[in-house]
């Protein structure tokens, strides 16, 4: 007999002012920007459907509400409200979503990637994980170290490793736990500044965290206006 799929939910974050990408931004979102016709995050919301994940949480701030009407394009896309993110960091996108996370297995999605490669939603996930791409020599960006398979380490700066793409899935039981975690930090002053993916790193012993690698162009960051550019002309 065919094991039944277990239920998951998605948590896309779509708060940022993305002022990189000025003038673009000004008066659209980062994520509603199209790449090749479409908008960043329809790409990021067709991955997780073919997937079959049942419910797709939009966490929204800047002009959030030019993404209701994701709402009536797709039947399982809510949108949840941070009103904090002029003054506080992403972690406060996660505490939007503290009612939704630890619900289910859970994916949490940056919703400015142009997804090219939709197969990556498609992998038999048997640990929570965060995507990664591998960065060989230095890379100042987000990096994960990595100690028997298990991550030891998320932070800026790295060699031969890991680079953060921008996609976290998490296990129910993980989930709770950062959930937990998410919530004590939030209530202290100085957590303001905290990037979620601080907390994650702050507690990696009580989580159980792998790589899923990724392959170059199966998933984009695009941060500037130069680069959306370049990959518009692509085709």
């Amino acid at each position: 007999m065919k094991q039944k799929k277990t239920e998951e939910t998605a948590i896309l974050m779509a708060a940022g002012l993305g002022s990189r990408m000025r003038p673009l931004t000004e008066y659209t979102p980062k994520p509603l920007i199209p790449v090749h016709g479409i908008p960043m995050i329809e790409t990021v919301i067709h991955g997780l459907q073919k997937r079959g994940v049942r419910e797709i949480y939009i966490v929204t701030g800047y002009l959030g509400e030019q993404f209701e009407r994701l709402c009536d394009k797709y039947e399982n896309v809510h949108i949840l409200k941070n009103p904090d993110y002029l003054t506080k960091n992403n972690i406060s996108s996660i505490y939007a979503a503290r009612e939704i996370l630890g619900r289910t297995d859970t994916f949490i999605c940056e919703s400015d990637l142009f997804v090219a490669d939709e197969s990556i939603f498609l992998k038999e996930l048997s640990h929570s994980c965060y995507y990664g791409r591998m960065q060989k020599g230095y890379s100042d960006d987000w990096v994960f170290d990595l100690e028997n398979g298990r991550i030891s380490r998320i932070g800026k700066g790295g060699t031969d490793t890991y680079n953060m793409v921008g996609i976290a899935y998490f296990k129910q039981k993980d989930a709770k736990i950062l959930n937990e975690e998410i919530m004590k930090a939030y209530e202290k002053e100085e957590s303001s500044d905290l990037f979620w993916d601080d907390v994650v790193n702050q507690n990696l012993d009580k989580l159980d965290l792998t790589i899923e690698p990724v392959k170059e162009g199966q998933l984009v960051e695009i941060d500037t206006v130069e680069e959306l550019e370049k990959i518009n002309e692509s085709r």
